[in-house]
């Protein structure tokens, strides 16, 4: 029995450093979306962190500016949306597709 207990604790630990390296390899890895036919594109790491944000200036409009903010949050959104897929699916590689609550 202590034996399991060493394998399952090794295989935790090694686990563990897998996900450590995966966290730091999914902050340098981006996803792209955009809204209003690519008039507002946001770049999202894989943490999650906005990196950039572009506005192209015909959507630029002061009589409508909710129209600019909608557009904004759509692109965020859909950005933010990609990156979490993005994690799941590397994290589900070193996981074998166990749903491990509080990992992503």
């Amino acid at each position: 029995m202590a034996q399991n207990f060493g394998n399952m604790l090794k295989q935790a630990q090694q686990m563990q450093a897998r996900m450590m390296k995966l966290q730091e390899e999914l902050a340098a890895k981006t996803v792209e979306a955009s809204a209003g036919g690519g008039m507002v594109t946001a770049v999202v790491n894989g943490k999650h962190e906005l990196l950039s944000l572009k506005i192209e200036k015909d959507v630029v409009n002061p009589e409508d500016i909710e129209m600019l903010q909608d557009l904004i949050v759509a692109a965020v959104n859909e950005a933010v949306r990609k990156a979490m897929e993005m994690a799941q699916a590397e994290m589900s590689k070193i996981t074998g597709g166990l749903n491990i609550p509080g990992l992503m």
